[in-house]
C-alpha cells in the first residue's frame, strides 16, 4: 500500500506547463510532514518505555488483574498508534493531492482495526484464563480453545475491515453459509476431531496436566488439547498423540479426578514364626514416619496395614500410604521398600523366601 501511495504521488509531479506549482514539492514542502512524522514515532517508542513502565508498576500494587491485562495486550500495539497518527497528519501536511490524503487514511483505518483486534483478542483470551484459573478449571489453558476464541475476534474484525472498505459483506457471509456446507462434508474427519476437542476442554473430563491411562494401555500427562489430537507425555519423556474423536471413544481412566492424591499399596511378606502383633505395630511406625517426611507423600494421611491371606511361605499383608499425584508411586514405593526392610532386620523380622514344603508318606 505504501509503495503503490509513493508511486502515485510521483505519478503527479507537476510537468514544465504547470511551473509554478513545482515548488510545492520541495524539500522544504516535504520538511515539516517528515518532522512531524519523526516525532510521531520518537512519542510512540518514549509512550511505551516510560508511561506504559510506570502503569505496569502501578498496576502490579493493585488487587485486580485487568489493568495488568490491559497494559499487556496494548504495549507492544502503542507505537503502531502513534506512527499511523504521526502518518496522517504528514500526509495531510504534505503537498499531496486530497485524493492520495483519502487514501492513507483509509488505510490507517483499516491497520487500525485490525491491529484493535488483536489487541481485543489477546485481552479476552487473558480476562478468559484469569477467570478459570480462579475457579480451578484448566479447559481455557488448550491451544484448541486459545485459538478458536482468537479466531472469532480476528473474523469480526476482518468483517469490520471489510465493511469500512465499502463491501458489503451479507452477500459475503451468504455465500460462506452456503460454502460451507461443501467445506464441511469434504474437511468431515477433520471436524470431527475439532468438535470431539471442544467436547473434550467443555466437559473437562481430560485437562491439562492430568495423569490418564488409555484402554490400550497407554499413560501418560496431558500436556495439550488441539484442535486435531491431544498430546500426552509417558513416563520415558515419549509424546503420544491420540486423535480427539478417538478419545472421546475411548474408555479411559484418569487418575488426576475427583482429585490428584492417590492411595498406593505396598505388598509384602512375613515368616509364619513372627509376631504379627508386633508386625503390624513395627509397619504402622514406619509408613507413618514416611507418611510424614517424603515430599510425595500426603502428610497427615494415617497409613494402614492389613493383613491379606496365609501365603504358601508367608503370611502376606499390605500396607496402604498415599501419594500426592500418580506418577510419584514409585518414589514413594522406593523409600518405603529400603526403610520397611532395613528396620525388619533390626527387629528380626523375618520375610522369607518363597519355599515349598514337601511331606513324602512313610512307608
Amino acid at each position: 500500500m505504501m509503495l503503490e501511495f509513493l508511486f502515485q504521488a510521483t505519478q503527479t509531479l507537476p510537468t514544465e506547463a504547470a511551473a509554478p506549482a513545482l515548488h510545492d514539492f520541495s524539500l522544504r514542502a516535504w520538511l515539516q510532514p517528515a518532522v512531524v512524522l519523526a516525532a510521531a514515532v520518537v512519542l510512540g517508542f518514549l509512550f511505551k518505555s516510560v508511561f506504559l513502565r510506570k502503569m505496569a508498576q502501578f498496576s502490579a500494587r493493585t488487587k485486580t488483574d485487568l489493568d495488568d491485562l490491559i497494559v499487556e495486550a496494548v504495549k507492544r500495539h502503542i507505537p503502531f498508534w502513534f506512527l499511523l497518527g504521526g502518518l496522517v497528519l504528514a500526509v495531510r501536511g504534505s503537498p499531496l493531492d486530497p485524493q492520495h490524503h483519502e487514501a492513507v487514511d483509509q488505510s490507517a483505518k483499516v491497520l487500525l482495526i485490525l491491529s484493535l483486534s488483536f489487541v481485543a483478542a489477546n485481552l479476552l483470551t487473558g480476562i478468559t484464563e484469569r477467570a478459570t484459573q480462579r475457579a480451578g478449571a484448566t479447559f481455557i489453558s488448550t491451544s484448541l480453545t486459545r485459538n478458536v476464541l482468537r479466531g472469532v475476534i480476528l473474523i469480526v474484525g476482518g468483517l469490520m475491515v471489510l465493511s469500512s472498505m465499502g463491501v458489503k459483506i451479507e452477500p459475503l457471509l451468504t455465500a460462506l453459509g452456503v460454502g460451507s456446507l461443501a467445506v464441511a462434508l469434504a474437511l468431515q474427519p477433520t471436524l470431527s476431531n475439532l468438535f470431539a476437542g471442544l467436547h473434550i476442554t467443555l466437559a473437562k473430563t481430560v485437562r491439562i496436566g492430568d495423569f490418564v491411562e488409555l484402554e490400550n494401555g497407554i499413560q501418560g500427562s496431558v500436556i495439550d488439547i488441539g484442535w486435531r489430537a491431544t498430546k500426552l507425555r509417558e513416563g520415558a519423556n515419549n509424546q503420544v498423540t491420540v486423535p480427539n474423536a478417538r478419545l472421546v471413544e475411548m474408555i479411559s481412566r484418569n487418575y488426576s479426578l475427583p482429585e490428584a492424591p492417590q492411595n498406593v499399596t505396598v505388598p509384602v511378606g512375613v515368616s509364619y514364626a513372627c509376631d504379627l502383633e508386633r508386625v503390624e505395630a513395627v509397619t504402622l511406625e514406619v509408613a507413618r514416619e514416611l507418611q510424614e517426611s517424603s515430599s510425595v507423600a500426603v502428610r497427615g494421611f494415617q497409613p494402614a496395614v492389613r493383613f491379606q491371606a496365609f501365603g504358601p511361605s508367608a503370611v502376606d499383608l499390605v500396607t496402604v500410604l498415599r501419594v500426592r499425584q500418580l506418577p510419584d508411586r514409585a518414589v514413594l514405593v522406593h523409600e518405603f521398600v529400603k526403610r520397611l526392610k532395613a528396620r525388619y532386620e533390626r527387629e528380626g523380622i523375618e520375610i522369607p523366601y518363597p519355599q515349598q514344603v514337601v511331606h513324602q508318606p512313610r512307608e
